[in-house]
């Protein structure tokens, strides 16, 4: 084989690498995408990982007992605070609106079943807040991570909302919500 031949047959067999190599680098990135990393959240399309967590009167609850209607799961920093505060009665205020479109409402945050039983009560909620205290199920989702705050990082739970279908599957994901307008952005967006 000729010199020039061998650089020719050279760049071709490197070429089907890069074709090849660059096929394997998309189909394990799609893969990926399908799972939530630590600065991302679970992308729309993919199914909602199943989870068990105790509800705010100490009820074990699974993500699949409410297959089969949709499901607005939201994620929020912590119990009584301003903006969780605000969030969850906008939820609480616009409740039949969900429950006439069938839709089920579940809060998820770090704090405990005893502090989300004293939330909900205080605030008269007719949705389940779920513990996650070890932030297992915020990690997983891919909710928890680095924040900052009037000039302070921190972990913690980034507002985030995460809109199902009936089969579980999640349909739309909101970042960095408003809590005073998530609500009615939420009713918007069912179909």
């Amino acid at each position: 084989m000729s010199g020039s031949s061998r650089k020719k047959t050279t760049k071709k067999v490197a070429a089907a690498q890069k074709v090849a190599h660059a096929g394997r680098s998309t189909e394990s990135a799609h893969a990926a995408s399908a799972r939530a990393t630590p600065t991302n959240p679970i992308p729309a399309l993919s199914m909602a990982p199943e989870f068990a967590l105790q509800d705010d009167g100490g009820v074990l609850r699974r993500l699949s007992e409410f297959k089969g209607s949709p499901v607005v799961l939201y994620f929020y920093p912590a119990d009584d605070t301003p903006g969780c505060t605000k969030e969850a009665c906008n939820f609480r205020d616009d409740y039949s609106a969900y429950q006439v479109r069938g839709v089920t409402i579940l809060g998820v945050s770090p704090d405990t079943v005893s502090s989300h039983a004293k939330f909900r009560s205080k605030y008269e909620l007719p949705f389940a807040l779920l513990a996650d205290p070890d932030h297992t199920v915020c990690s997983s989702y891919g909710v928890w991570g680095e924040k900052t705050f009037m000039g302070r990082t921190f972990e913690g739970v980034r507002r985030t909302t995460f809109l199902l279908d009936a089969a579980g599957r999640i349909v739309r994901v909101f970042e960095n919500v408003k809590p005073a307008t998530h609500s009615a952005e939420i009713l918007a967006a069912l179909p």
